[in-house]
């Protein structure tokens, strides 16, 4: 699930409640480096993977993700081989890549108390990629054959945006462009996720090869919830909008 509201102690929740993996996100949630530093303290110990998404492919916003101990990442609105390979780079050292050296300074390493933490850095990172633009879908194949993207994950949403239909996730146009890129994943070797807060289009994409779903956010569930309650014990004061306390 989704973990936006910037919380430890909602993210502390989310983590012991037996979901397979949270993605902690900085794209459209108010999350900074040190909420994310604070959320990666507080769900550290529990038997759940964590990915986290920067609000853009940056090179130093990417390395100062992985100094503060960011294993998993999900780089957003990757259109191209370029920009899949860019992504990556950001993730190496030099020769392979462009991450600048700090681990002197960082909690990737402990602060240097990782024994040849520089020669295996690589081996601990994970670089997932977004898939959400009609570019994107055409070059899917090109984008999974690059060395160091370990993965793809679908955002219906953006791909609608980019297909014309916005808001329409559900449209049969973004399903099949959807249903392209799990086959090519899976013609690759590489898993590729999406998101479906819709439990049977979820189930729809794990049938057609998904190897793990976004189903739900803890300011979803905050706000469904929340509004569940005040329909069942509120009157509303003027039309739907109900009383303030």
């Amino acid at each position: 699930m989704w973990v936006c509201s910037g919380s430890p102690l909602i993210a502390e929740l989310c983590a012991g409640s037996g979901l397979d993996w949270l993605l902690v996100d900085a794209e459209h949630s108010p999350n900074g480096l040190e909420s994310i530093l604070a959320q990666l303290q507080a769900v550290n110990g529990y038997p759940v993977e964590v990915l986290v998404r920067p609000p853009v492919n940056d090179t130093v916003l990417i390395k100062q993700y992985l100094d503060l101990g960011v294993q998993n990442l999900l780089v957003p609105m990757v259109n191209s081989v370029q920009e899949a390979e860019a992504a990556v780079a950001a993730t190496r050292y030099p020769p392979h890549g462009v991450r600048g050296v700090g681990s002197a300074l960082a909690r990737a390493s402990r602060w240097n108390r990782v024994p040849g933490y520089l020669a295996r850095a690589s081996e601990t990172v994970s670089v997932t990629v977004q898939i959400e633009s009609t570019a994107a879908v055409e070059a899917v194949k090109e984008i999974l054959a690059v060395d160091g993207v370990d993965g793809i994950f679908l955002g219906p949403s953006d791909l609608a945006a980019s297909m014309g239909v916005l808001g329409q996730q559900e449209h049969p146009k973004v399903r099949a462009a959807v249903e392209h890129c799990l086959a090519a994943a899976k013609t690759a070797g590489k898993p590729a996720g999406v998101n479906a807060f819709n439990p049977a289009t979820a189930r729809s994409y794990l049938a057609a090869g998904a190897a793990f779903v976004l189903v739900g956010a803890d300011v979803a569930i905050l706000a469904r919830g929340s509004e569940a309650l005040a329909a069942a014990f509120t009157k509303p004061s003027d039309g739907e909008t109900p009383a303030s306390y």
